[in-house]
């Protein structure tokens, strides 16, 4: 009794060890590496479609919150698809004060603006990033450099002058005194702010929307956005409103920087040259 019972466990040890084996031929190392590769690629892909995006800033319109030369990272997933709240998902609606990617929508109002650019503006192809000041069903107006909201000041830090980081700006002592309830820095030159605090006001021939005698109501599914350098930015002042379709993402944080002049627009001076400070800096 007990050699049946040894058989019978030589058997079921045996069949377990062929159960063990690979039923095919063994992968080779190029195999391996391959499919890790397209494994890898289609994750990459999936990330960069629905995700996130790689940008970068060409204009200082955004001065100095974003710099010229910096690259960013562009959060797709962050917003809810056309404004319908998924609460099983970690997205919001359009906030006051985002920083926004989106496609240039056009100079509708006019045209020959954009077609007198070398090279000329073309609608839908260029990435701005600005940020969002008025919301669907707001009024804006643009007047003697600050922003009024449905009638009411729109709490902004105003700091004078153009230096090339909010470190050196501080430095200048040339801003108002910042108030609790202003969420971020925008930028004017000291030309404009004399006017105004001369009592002045300045002149808005240049622009086409919400600007003094010109308060605009913000259409369904729209937004006024500015750049935060306020007197070097063509913005919906100029062009209008933002529609929600063309909204690719809120900017992340700058993942390189680079030293545009320094690398006389190359990509390998861009690569020598980076802004070692900018590398990692979050986007508010």
């Amino acid at each position: 009794m007990s050699e049946e019972k040894e058989v019978s466990a030589a058997k079921a040890a045996d069949t377990e060890e062929k159960e063990k084996k690979p039923s095919g031929p063994p992968k080779s190392t190029f195999r391996e590496y391959f499919e890790s590769l397209v494994i890898t690629l289609i994750m990459a892909l999936f990330g960069m479609t629905f995700i996130v995006q790689a940008v970068t800033v060409p204009t200082g319109s955004m001065q100095n919150t974003i710099l010229v030369g910096d690259y960013l990272l562009v959060n797709k997933f962050i917003f809810t698809p056309g404004g319908h709240d998924l609460p099983f998902l970690p997205q919001r609606e359009i906030q006051r004060g985002d920083i926004i990617v989106f496609k240039y929508p056009g100079n509708r109002v006019n045209p020959r603006r954009d077609s007198s650019r070398n090279p000329p503006l073309e609608a839908y192809k260029l990435n701005y990033v600005k940020r969002v000041i008025g919301l669907p069903g707001e009024t804006v107006e643009f007047r003697d450099n600050r922003v009024y909201i449905n009638g009411e000041l729109l709490p902004e830090h105003r700091i004078i002058g153009d230096a090339p980081s909010r470190e050196a700006a501080l430095d200048t002592h040339e801003f108002e005194e910042r108030k609790p309830e202003d969420k971020w820095d925008v930028y004017y030159s000291q030309d404009t702010m004399s006017l105004v605090n001369a009592g002045e006001h300045l002149p808005t021939s240049q622009y086409e929307f919400a600007t003094k005698g010109k308060t605009m109501v913000v259409p369904p599914n729209s937004f006024f956005c500015m750049g935060d350098s306020r007197d070097d930015s063509e913005d919906s002042r100029f062009w209008g409103f933002v529609p929600r379709e063309l909204i690719i993402g809120r900017a992340m944080f700058v993942y390189w920087s680079c030293d545009r002049d320094a690398s006389n627009g190359s990509m390998l001076g861009c690569i020598t040259n980076p802004r070692l400070s900018r590398i990692g800096k979050l986007i508010r």
